[in-house]
C-alpha cells in the first residue's frame, strides 16, 4: 500500500497503485506537518476544510523531519503517526507515509509527486495564517503557489500578519473571495484563499511545553 494508514472507518485504498488515476477524480486536501504531536486543531481544521471547500478527503502528510524546525525536541517518526493515527478518527481523514515512503522532505517536491501519481485529482495545500506568514522561507514558495492551490485557515494573533506577509503581497492578485470556497479545488494555480472562520487556538508548542512541566513536577515528587 502506496499510502500509508487510514481512518479506521474510512474506505479501503489499499488498492490504489502509483499511476492509476481513479474512475472519479476527487477534490483532496493536504495537510502536512510534523504533527509533533498531532491535536485537536489538525482535527478541526481538517472538518472545516472538508465542509467549506467541499473536499472529498482531507490527507495528513506527516513529515519526517521539516526542514525548518530543528530535531531537538521532536519525537521519533513513529511516535508522531501514531499521534496523527489517533486524531484522524474521521471516514474522510487519512494519514499518510507518503513522505517517508517518497523520501520527500520539502513541500514542492512532495505536491509533484502526488500529482505525477494522481493526475486525476484536484489537491488543495492547507496551511495555517502562521505558515503564511514564513512560508517565503520554504523551498521553492512560489512554485508551491503555482503548482496547487491553497487555503489559508485563521491562528490566533496570526491572521492580520498573515494577510500583510510577504507571500499574500506577491500573490494579492491571484487571492480568491472565500465565497468560491467550494470551487478553490478545481481553479488552476495560482490560486489562494483566506477563510474567515473562528480559529483554533490548539498549539504543539504548548502542549509539549504541557507535557514537559508534567515530567519534571512528576519527576520532583520522586
Amino acid at each position: 500500500m502506496w499510502f500509508g494508514a487510514r481512518a479506521r472507518s474510512g474506505p479501503d485504498i489499499s488498492g490504489i497503485k502509483a499511476n492509476i488515476p481513479l474512475s472519479n477524480p476527487k477534490r483532496i486536501g493536504l495537510l502536512g506537518g510534523s504533527f509533533n504531536p498531532a491535536h485537536r486543531g489538525h482535527l478541526n481544521l481538517s472538518l472545516a476544510a472538508l465542509g467549506s471547500l467541499d473536499l472529498d478527503e482531507v490527507w495528513w502528510l506527516v513529515s519526517p523531519q521539516n526542514p525548518l524546525k530543528p530535531a531537538t525536541g521532536m519525537a521519533a517518526y513513529e511516535t508522531r503517526f501514531a499521534s496523527a493515527e489517533s486524531f484522524a478518527n474521521h471516514p474522510d481523514i487519512y494519514v499518510s507515509h507518503f513522505e517517508r515512503d517518497h523520501e520527500t522532505s520539502f513541500t514542492a517536491d512532495t505536491v509533484r509527486a502526488l500529482k505525477k501519481e494522481r493526475p486525476s485529482d484536484h489537491f488543495v495545500f492547507l496551511i495555517g495564517a502562521d505558515n503564511l506568514i514564513q512560508i517565503h522561507k520554504w523551498r521553492q514558495w512560489r512554485q508551491i503557489f503555482r503548482l496547487i492551490p491553497i487555503a489559508i485557515f485563521p491562528r490566533p494573533s496570526y491572521s492580520i500578519r498573515a494577510l500583510k506577509s510577504r507571500a499574500a503581497n506577491r500573490f494579492a492578485r491571484q487571492r480568491v473571495p472565500d465565497i468560491y470556497a467550494k470551487r478553490l479545488a478545481l481553479k488552476k494555480a495560482p490560486a489562494w484563499m483566506f477563510l474567515h472562520m473562528t480559529p483554533d487556538a490548539t498549539s504543539a508548542t504548548k502542549i509539549r511545553a504541557y507535557r514537559r512541566r508534567i515530567s519534571a513536577e512528576a519527576a520532583n515528587r520522586l
